[in-house]
């Protein structure tokens, strides 16, 4: 999860330290580029594919922390 938070870090430019569970997107810059960043990440971190259009409904990198899991049970 480490190279995943400091990726999200990277994605809102933001120190890696600030990349929590309960890190509001919305307070970012959580933004068309942002989702299609996060799912390269997502795909490099953990060799699945989220869709932008569910990750543009999350709200907390739980929310897609969440969505990761759902994705690699399915795998």
């Amino acid at each position: 999860m480490e190279s995943f938070y400091e990726g999200m870090a990277e994605i809102f430019e933001i120190d890696a330290s600030l990349i929590t569970p309960e890190l509001d997107l919305h307070e970012h810059n959580w933004d068309s580029l942002a989702v299609v960043s996060t799912i390269a990440l997502v795909d490099d971190c953990f060799n699945v594919m989220l869709s932008g259009q569910t990750l543009n409904n999350c709200n907390t990198i739980a929310d897609i922390e969440a969505l990761i899991s759902t994705a690699k049970k399915a795998a």
